[in-house]
């Protein structure tokens, strides 16, 4: 569903340049859940964010489904990959209603109003259609990130970008949010590719890991790996127990 090659991003120039990807290449499977974990600035929101279109000063390639795509997308390219960022406090505007902000793709790719939709949308991640007339900030931290997790679904998308989907929310939160993700991958038959720095996040979700430290990908874990404690390089296990101590 998704193969990358050589992907490389260089933010700024001379003195200021940063190379946050470097050479990358990596393969997703349709229905597969891949997951990337490393520590805050080594390049893994990047990734997703040139997968997704929104960072187009990469080089390499990348397709989805056999097909490449390019650094402006088209309609039809967009609407096959949507993303879930980690706030959600600040993925939605807090003057619009919930109804407003989940119609507003409808819209913007010509498929209608998009208020029916919205509805819909709101029910099929647990919560009321009445819900579309409230404001963010009437909201729990929990239930916006069902919001931003049904505006992302709403274009029907095969492919899920999660960019630290649960970091912001309560311990106590994260469980559901999880399992609404897993449910709605089973039901749809999407594919994920999960950012984040959380080994048991990683583990409860992921079918493959690639750690990535620096720009470039250190390590490959399988789900087996990570359930038994199993990694292939230094920077893994000091992940690992960093993460589980």
């Amino acid at each position: 569903m998704i193969k990358v090659e050589n992907l490389d991003v260089v933010f700024g120039a001379k003195k200021n340049r940063n190379h946050v990807v470097r050479d990358v290449s990596f393969d997703v499977a349709a229905g597969e859940t891949l997951g990337i974990v490393g520590e805050s600035g080594c390049g893994k929101s990047t990734v997703l964010r040139a997968l997704a279109g929104i960072e187009a000063g990469w080089t390499g390639k990348i397709a989805f489904n056999g097909r490449a795509i390019g650094k402006v997308r088209t309609r039809d390219e967009l609407l096959r990959a949507q993303m879930v960022f980690q706030d959600p406090y600040g993925s939605l505007h807090p003057r619009l209603r919930i109804g407003t902000a989940l119609a507003e793709p409808i819209r913007s790719m010509g498929l209608g109003d998009g208020w029916d939709q919205a509805q819909r949308a709101l029910i099929q991640v647990g919560l009321p259609a009445s819900f579309a007339n409230r404001f963010p900030h009437e909201l729990s931290g929990g239930q916006r990130q069902r919001v931003a997790i049904a505006r992302a679904l709403i274009l029907e998308p095969t492919i899920l970008l999660l960019d630290e989907p649960t970091s912001a929310l309560d311990v106590s939160v994260q469980a559901e949010i999880l399992n609404l993700l897993a449910d709605q991958k089973d039901e749809r038959g999407l594919t994920f590719v999960l950012v984040s720095h959380d080994l048991s996040v990683i583990a409860h979700m992921c079918d493959r890991v690639l750690v990535m430290k620096g720009g470039v990908f250190v390590d490959a874990l399988t789900k087996q790996d990570l359930e038994q404690g199993v990694t292939h390089a230094d920077y893994s296990r000091q992940l690992f127990e960093a993460s589980f101590i």
